[in-house]
């Protein structure tokens, strides 16, 4: 058989030029991409083709009109929660902190497309406590789409959100390349109101913020001053993916008329030892004050007997609200499996499930009092990070 060999002539094929030219155009490009582009904004960037557009883009436009803000690709990473995450309530504080610095700024906020679900937060137990499940099996997933769990389509017009694998995030990178100066401004440590009058920040088109490395949340430092909350802490839980919000609509139509309460122990109840020896806890009450009987103590001049009790908690100990049934109808997300099974993927999706159902009881009391007006089961305030104290378990120990 002739081997054909190739031709060795001086002259390459003309056919080839414009190929390789476009090769060679396209490395460039990913070259000074790389260079003038820190990782926390590349890391959004995918070579592969961008999703389709989400909710918040309209069909036509070029998104150009309006500035962006960015914050990165995860919610509180870069910084010490990018090798894991934190629960659905520490993520949600930093989201919603991040979005009120857009609505602050009136740019559109690149919304992470995931959120990172923590392992220890993601335990079937709680929806399964009559089932043959181990409480200490998890669902696989170790994060799941951002509007699985939040329906954008909720949120007033006044936040405006876009997500960072759609076609429209795509265009603005690819633009903000292309305008240098008033293309992209890396920011870290500056604060929002310098953002918004200082007009090297003001005018560029996408504002890359690097947040506080502990957490998002920590950019909005002054969220003891009421005035300053531009988004209540009810904004996310009451903007619950469809799917979400229906099946909380069906639990609470088999519930009827009922009363709810959150009992939240598990991480809130750990303990340790002191340098001699002593057991110390945050909050001192909480383990007695979450214990059945403590529970019914506190909420009968709040509840009356016979009615119907919705207890969503992290406790895992099969059967340990039991004592509660000789006065009240408990219920638990446990009893409407049918309904939450086909649509639960994870425990953030549970819990937001649950928030719902519990915000719709006729009487709703919380595990810590949020606002004042608040009913609770403990009187021990829900931030302590500091003061570690002796745990205390009966009445008679505060002379009571």
């Amino acid at each position: 058989m002739a081997i054909l060999r190739a031709h060795r002539g001086k002259h390459r094929p003309r056919a080839l030029v414009v190929p390789l030219l476009a090769v060679s155009a396209a490395a460039a490009l990913a070259v000074i991409w790389f260079l003038f582009f820190p990782p926390v904004l590349t890391s959004a960037f995918s070579l592969a083709p961008p999703a389709a557009a989400y909710a918040s883009e309209s069909e036509g436009s070029s998104g150009l009109e309006r500035k962006y803000l960015y914050w990165g690709s995860r919610i509180d990473c870069p910084g010490k929660h990018c090798d894991s995450c934190a629960g659905l309530g520490h993520q949600e504080s930093s989201l919603r902190c991040a979005l009120e610095e857009a609505l602050f700024l009136q740019r559109v906020f690149v919304m992470p497309s995931r959120m990172c679900i923590n392992p220890l937060h993601n335990k079937k137990g709680i929806l399964h406590q009559h089932s043959n499940t181990s409480s200490e099996e998890r669902w696989a997933a170790n994060s799941c789409p951002m509007d699985s769990l939040y329906d954008v389509d909720l949120f007033p017009s006044k936040v405006q959100v876009i997500f960072d694998n759609s076609k429209m995030w795509y265009r603005i990178l690819s633009t903000s390349m292309k305008l240098e100066e008033s293309g992209v401004a890396h920011v870290e440590g500056v604060s929002r109101v310098d953002l918004k009058e200082n007009i090297h920040y003001s005018n560029v088109l996408l504002i890359n913020r690097t947040a506080n490395p502990l957490a998002w949340f920590m950019e909005c430092k002054d969220r003891t001053n009421r005035s300053s909350v531009l988004l209540p802490y009810a904004f996310l839980p009451m903007v619950a993916a469809r799917k979400l919000r229906d099946a909380a609509d069906k639990v609470k139509g088999l519930l009827g008329d009922y009363d709810a309460i959150h009992v939240r122990r598990g991480d809130k109840i750990k303990t340790r030892k002191d340098q001699f020896g002593v057991i110390r806890t945050l909050h001192p009450h909480l383990d007695r004050d979450t214990r059945p009987e403590f529970i019914q103590q506190r909420i009968e001049k709040w509840i009356p007997a016979g009615r119907t009790l919705f207890i969503a908690s992290n406790e895992r100990s099969p059967g340990f609200f039991s004592p509660l049934s000789a006065r009240y109808e408990l219920a638990y997300s446990s009893n409407f499996s049918d309904i939450l099974d086909p649509v639960i993927e994870n425990n953030y999706q549970l819990f937001m499930v649950e928030r719902l159902v519990l915000v719709g009881a006729k009487t709703f009391v919380k595990t810590f009092k949020v606002d004042e007006k608040d009913l609770s089961l403990t009187d021990d305030p829900k931030k302590n990070a500091k003061h570690w104290q002796i745990p205390i378990y009966t009445m008679e120990r505060e002379g009571r």
